[in-house]
């Protein structure tokens, strides 16, 4: 019986890279976009492959995407909710328009994919629910409080549901939590930022210039989106799943800051904590 996964957010980046790793290894791959004809065309050569529409702030696009794959096989070995917004903003800063945006997409986006695709998870007698959040889902960081705040959400819902999902249901919960990664993300979170007007000149300023002055500095991105698709492979074959798993070594050397120091202060987080900009 084939194995089959669901992936939100595959377009680019993670979701794209797992989707075709997965495609690769055998698996039939519904790779979740807003444009699925035109992703498909680029990837006609991938019979395993089939992008599919769906929208996570639309629970009537997801439950047609998953109705989809209940026709054609009536059951779902894996979801992977991965689709994410990121935001670059102080709170004090930020309009209700942005912060809604990133909530829509980060939190009531996974709650949406996994009421729709549990029935589909529950058929297949052994199901597997992976969720992306972040480091920055387990360490707050400075001026990205509301992208933490989602991710920090993330973490509590899955945390909770991997409570009874395995002796209720035979389905596997586990949050992925990779550090800084080689994807467009980030450079859509800057767009923002200048499409919105630029960084003001205001009593957050110096935070700004500290935090983009660190990020800049980096010569290299320390990990791909191919490799955390590795990780996720890899995840899935596991003999016993994680609840938790960081997608590198610095990923998972940064949340140790959680319990090891005083997190007040700018300085103290750049200097101690390295920031997720740094990894």
């Amino acid at each position: 019986m084939n194995k089959i996964i669901a992936i939100t957010g595959a377009s680019s980046g993670i979701g794209l890279a797992t989707a075709l790793k997965f495609a690769e290894e055998g698996w039939i791959v519904y790779a979740g976009t807003r444009h699925a004809e035109r992703d498909q065309a680029k990837y006609s050569d991938q019979p395993n492959l089939h992008f599919i529409e769906m929208e996570v702030t639309k629970p009537e696009s997801l439950e047609q995407a998953f109705e989809v794959i209940k026709q054609k096989h009536g059951y779902m070995d894996v979801l992977f909710c991965n689709a994410g917004f990121g935001l670059l903003r102080a709170l004090g800063q930020a309009t209700f328009e942005e912060i809604q945006a990133v909530f829509d997409t980060n939190v009531y986006g996974v709650m949406h994919t996994i009421r729709a695709g549990l029935p589909l998870l529950r058929e297949s007698n052994s199901g597997h629910l992976i969720a992306t959040t972040s480091v920055g889902g387990l360490v707050g960081q400075p001026l990205n409080e509301i992208y933490c705040a989602s991710k920090f959400a993330v973490e509590g819902l899955l945390e909770s549901l991997a409570t009874y999902y395995k002796p209720a249901f035979n389905i596997d919960v586990t949050l992925l939590e990779p550090g800084a990664i080689g994807t467009h993300f980030n450079n859509t979170v800057f767009a923002h930022i200048e499409k919105t007007g630029g960084i003001p000149d205001d009593e957050y300023k110096q935070t700004y210039d500290t935090i983009i002055n660190t990020f800049s500095k980096r010569n290299s991105v320390p990990q791909t989106s191919e490799s955390v698709a590795d990780v996720v492979l890899q995840l899935v074959n596991m003999e016993t799943k994680p609840l938790r798993i960081r997608t590198s070594d610095k990923a998972e050397a940064f949340v140790h800051y959680k319990v090891s120091n005083d997190p007040t202060g700018l300085e103290g987080m750049l200097n101690t904590r390295k920031l997720q900009l740094e990894m």
